[in-house]
């Protein structure tokens, strides 16, 4: 026998709801069923397809995917440079929807900063290491560093943090790729934004100097507790990340974890990494395509609710064809 709910029942079913935390809210970064569509020539491409990420303040974590994946989308909404179509997102507590023109420029100044893959892109080539590090504070208005002598202080700060203090007096052409790069990171962390962002900073590269480069952003993530995303193709650098987060159509994938483990008996520290699936707030998961051809998953797949987990089996119409 079944009985329908009373008005006390779904008052407090509805308060429930109401005292229930917002999704993110303990999140520094919140994106919540992000979309960003893009019209080419009459034609609609979705770039982001109801996308969540949460992203904890003083993480030091990767993005991964193939080109059109959607993740400089992405990294693009999160730095200020465009607008979702539709969904949610925050960062430090910046609607990213709301903002004005006026806002978003506050917010590219004093909330993130932002390292371009063309080392071009993130130094002015007519000023001197130093100098560009200091311009940032400049533009802020930030009191603090009101006089010349403290701008100049926190720029030999950064550059002596990252490695590149011999840079301070030359100019972007009379540096190496690498250096160029650790100067950029200082010029991101000028203002001690809350979030640094990162679009394929080891891609014009070689391999022992994005050692250098991922080692700058480790110790800007140790030293300052500076957030960092960053985008790359480079797998090393993801595997040197404790979270690398995969976008795939749109939307995020798989999610490896890392963490440490000492053995008891040796001492020895070694890193365990384990692989999840990505379980999106629609309920929807993508099943990496390796597994679905095995199996030979087409179109649909069967489900079975067991006591401890959910088993996905090929469907049986299919097996039969």
């Amino acid at each position: 026998m079944t009985t329908n709910p009373t008005l006390s029942d779904l008052a407090d079913k509805a308060a429930a709801v109401r005292s229930a935390p917002a999704y993110g809210h303990d999140a520094l970064i919140s994106c919540d069923r992000l979309v960003r569509i893009f019209t080419a020539d009459g034609v609609e491409v979705q770039a982001l397809q109801g996308l969540d990420l949460l992203v904890r303040e003083g993480e030091l974590m990767a993005l991964v995917g193939a080109s059109g994946s959607g993740k400089s989308t992405l990294m693009n909404i999160l730095a200020g440079l465009d607008t979702p179509t539709a969904g949610a997102a925050r960062v430090a507590g910046h609607d990213l929807l709301a903002m004005t023109a006026k806002d978003r420029l506050a917010y590219r100044r004093e909330v993130v900063g932002f390292v371009w893959q063309q080392t071009s892109r993130n130094l002015l080539p007519y000023l001197t290491a130093a100098q560009n590090v200091a311009l940032p504070l400049q533009l802020s208005g930030n009191r603090a560093h009101a006089r010349r002598r403290a701008r100049t202080q926190r720029a030999l700060e950064l550059l002596e943090l990252l490695s590149v203090a011999d840079c301070r007096d030359r100019h972007p052409h009379q540096m190496s790729g690498g250096q160029q790069q650790r100067v950029a990171i200082a010029v991101a962390l000028a203002n001690d934004p809350a979030v640094l962002l990162a679009d394929e900073p080891t891609g014009e590269l070689d391999s022992g100097t994005a050692e250098q480069i991922f080692a700058a952003f480790r110790t800007a993530n140790e030293h300052l507790g500076t957030t960092i995303v960053i985008v790359t193709h480079d797998q090393a650098v993801a595997s040197e990340v404790r979270r690398t987060v995969a976008i795939r159509d749109g939307r995020t994938s798989t999610e490896v974890l890392r963490r440490s483990e000492v053995d008891a008996t040796t001492g020895h520290e070694t890193v365990v990494a384990r692989e999840y699936a990505m379980l999106d707030r629609a309920g929807r998961l993508q099943l990496p395509a390796e597994y679905t051809r095995a199996l030979g998953m087409r179109d649909r797949v069967a489900l079975e609710l067991e006591s401890d987990h959910i088993g996905v089996w090929p469907d049986d119409h299919d097996a039969e064809k």
